[in-house]
């Protein structure tokens, strides 16, 4: 319904931010990644928003950009964890930590979330690892759209390739993961040559 909030902040706390358009006042639920990073901004923001609709009450959820909206549309499709667990969520882990933790199958991390236990956890990571692929940590990097990919997109393939290759060595998903990012290989980087400086950090 509402797609994104732009304005100067008016109130923030750990849980809310009120965003003054110049007419209204839109206050929205954010998690506590979100305030921490809103606390160091000035002048106008830019919140994209998650609408929740009920018979009590009209609820607005923002995130700083569209990708984090789309893991926490993600989130709230599994059985128990509503907005308010996606946020909760979202405030113990970056979105990149929480696809770490759902590729790897590490329950323990998202069941330190508040509210969150190790049965719920445990059906966040069964829901969603077919939903998340290795090369989104790559895609949705808080840097310029130019640089996550190449014209053609063969960045992330190759990446991913070297992930791939990584795992069928016997690597965890996570692991390989993190290696090709620790590599940070150039934008024009082969898999080959993204698969060797990967692997000279696995040891």
């Amino acid at each position: 319904m509402i797609a994104f909030v732009k304005g100067e902040i008016e109130h923030l706390s750990d849980e809310n931010v009120v965003l003054d358009t110049g007419t209204l006042g839109y206050n929205i639920r954010i998690s506590e990644n979100t305030a921490e990073k809103l606390a160091a901004m000035n002048g106008e923001i830019k919140l994209y928003t998650y609408t929740c609709v009920r018979e009590d009450a009209f609820l607005l959820y923002g995130f700083l950009n569209r990708e984090e909206l789309d893991l926490f549309k993600k989130l709230i499709t599994v059985n128990g964890i509503g907005p308010k667990g996606g946020l909760a969520i979202l405030s113990v882990m970056t979105a990149d930590d929480l696809r770490f933790a759902i590729m790897a199958g590490d329950s323990k991390a998202i069941a330190k979330a508040p509210g969150i236990g190790a049965k719920t956890a445990s059906k966040v990571i069964l829901d969603l690892k077919d939903k998340i692929r290795p090369d989104d940590v790559f895609l949705y990097r808080d840097t310029p759209a130019s640089d996550a990919k190449s014209s053609s997109g063969e960045i992330n393939y190759a990446k991913e390739e070297a992930i791939e290759a990584l795992v069928a060595l016997g690597y965890s998903p996570s692991d390989a993961l993190k290696a090709v990012k620790k590599a940070n290989p150039a934008p024009d980087a082969d898999t080959e040559t993204i698969l060797k400086m990967a692997l000279k950090n696995m040891f």
